[in-house]
C-alpha cells in the first residue's frame, strides 16, 4: 500500500494532536545498472523511484526528537544533547543522521513527527538511504538550513558507514537526495558529477520483488568491498575505477582467482554504465537490455552476489517477448531484480513473470512499474 500524505497528517494528529508544520519525503531507488560500483569510485545509473519514505512532523523547543514509526508500529526518542548508539533498530538512522549533521557544525532543533514509508525493507530498493534523507530533509526543515543535496548525500552516507556499519558507497543516498522525474541519474562516484539520462517513455521500469531478503550487515557485502580495495592496492590504484578493461587483461592472471573475477566485474560493469548511459540516450532500447543482462551474468558468475531466486526471476524476464533485459538490482543474495520492457505491455509481461516465478521457486513474489521521481523535498 501506498503512502497517502493526508493520512499521514492525520495519524500525526491523532498521535500528537495538531497538525504537522512540515511533511518530506525521499524516494527509494532502483539501480538500472552499475552494481557495486559505487565504492570502487565507479560509475551507476539509478533512478529515484515513486515510492518513499514520508515524515510528518512539527518542531519542538527541548531538543528532543520523538518519532512514531507507523511501518512498525513503534515509538522511540532522543536527545540532540547526547545522541547515544543503542542497537540496529530503526531508531538509530535518525539518530544516524542527526550525529553526522552536527558532526560538521550544522545546530539541530528538536522535533517530533511520524514516519511511514511503503518502500520495501531489505528489496535492494535502498529503504535505508531514503530514511536517511528523509530525516536530513526534516532536520533541515526545522532547523532552516540550505539544502544542498549532495553534501547532505554525503552525510547520509557517513551516517550509513560510521553509525550503522555498512560500508555503501554514495550512489544510494545521491539518488535519493537529487533524482529527477522522468530521468534516471548517471552518476560518477568519484567527482559526484550528475548527469540526468531520459527514460523514454516507451520503456517501463518493473521492479520484480522475489520475496527474499537479506541483511547487509551481516552479508558479505563488506567483505566484497575488501577485496575490491586489496586488488586496488596490489595496482597501487586509488580504487579499481582507474583500472581500465585493457590493463586488466594484460594482468589478470596474475591475480589470484577469486581477486579476478572480482575486479572484472568492475572493470567491465564500469564500461557497460557508459555504454547503456549512450544506448539510453540514443533510445536503442535492445542494447540498453543486452548490457543489463550481461551486467546479471557479471555479478551472478564474477561477483557472487546473485541468488538462486534472483537467478530465477532474471530467468522468467528474459523469457518474455516484451523483455528488453533483466538483472538482479542492489547489493545482491537476495531482494528485487529489475526489467525494462514495452510499456505497453508492462502489465501482461509482470503477470507472466510472477506466475513462471513462482513455479519455478515456490515463493510468492510481487511486482510493480515504478516512474522515475525527484529526489527528497518538502512538500509543505
Amino acid at each position: 500500500m501506498t503512502v497517502n500524505r493526508y493520512d499521514l497528517a492525520d495519524r500525526f494528529s491523532r498521535r500528537f494532536g495538531g497538525s504537522p508544520r512540515w511533511i518530506v519525503r525521499a524516494p527509494g531507488r532502483v539501480n538500472l545498472i552499475g552494481e557495486h560500483t559505487d565504492y570502487n569510485e565507479g560509475y551507476v545509473l539509478p533512478m529515484a523511484i515513486d515510492r518513499a519514505v514520508w515524515i510528518a512532523l512539527r518542531e519542538r523547543d527541548d531538543r528532543r526528537v520523538v518519532i512514531h514509526s507507523v511501518n512498525y508500529d513503534q515509538s522511540g526518542d532522543f536527545s540532540l544533547s547526547r545522541i547515544e548508539k543503542v542497537d540496529r533498530g530503526w531508531l538509530e538512522y535518525f539518530k544516524g543522521v542527526a550525529w553526522a549533521l552536527e558532526e560538521v557544525g550544522l545546530r539541530l532543533e528538536g522535533w517530533e513527527g511520524v514516519v511511514e514509508g511503503d518502500i520495501p525493507v531489505g528489496a535492494g530498493l535502498s529503504s535505508s538511504a531514503a530514511l536517511e534523507l528523509a530525516v536530513a530533509r526534516a532536520f533541515a526543515a526545522v532547523a532552516g538550513l540550505p539544502w544542498d543535496a549532495v553534501a547532505m548525500a554525503k552525510l547520509g552516507q557517513r551516517a550509513e558507514n560510521e553509525w550503522i556499519g555498512v560500508r555503501c558507497g554514495i550512489m544510494d543516498q545521491l539518488v535519493s537526495a537529487a533524482g529527477r522525474a522522468g530521468h534516471a541519474l548517471r552518476i560518477d562516484c568519484r567527482s559526484l558529477d550528475l548527469e540526468p539520462v531520459p527514460i523514454p517513455e516507451s520503456l517501463a521500469v518493473v521492479i520484480l520483488d522475489t520475496g527474499t531478503r537479506r541483511g547487509l550487515v551481516d552479508s558479505v557485502y563488506n567483505q566484497r568491498r575488501a577485496e575490491c580495495e586489496s586488488v586496488a592496492r596490489f595496482f597501487e590504484l586509488k580504487s579499481l575505477r582507474d583500472l581500465d578493461v585493457d590493463r586488466f587483461q594484460q594482468v589478470a592472471q596474475q591475480l589470484e582467482q577469486s581477486a579476478r573475477r572480482r575486479a572484472r566485474h568492475v572493470v567491465t560493469e564500469n564500461d557497460r554504465v557508459l555504454q547503456a548511459v549512450d544506448s539510453l540516450r540514443r533510445e536503442e532500447l535492445t542494447a540498453f537490455g543486452v548490457l543489463m543482462n550481461k551486467s546479471h551474468v557479471s555479478l551472478r558468475e564474477d561477483y557472487e552476489v546473485s541468488s538462486g531466486a534472483l537467478d530465477a526471476m532474471v530467468e522468467a524476464a528474459v523469457a518474455q517477448p516484451a523483455c528488453y533485459g533483466a538483472r538482479m538490482t542492489g547489493a545482491g543474495f537476495g531482494g528485487c531484480a529489475v526489467a525494462v520492457v514495452d510499456s505497453c505491455l508492462a502489465e501482461h509481461f509482470a503477470a507472466c513473470v510472477a506466475s513462471e516465478y513462482q513455479k519455478a521457486t515456490g515463493n510468492t513474489p510481487a511486482t510493480y512499474a515504478c516512474q522515475p521521481a525527484d529526489g527528497a523535498e518538502v512538500l509543505f
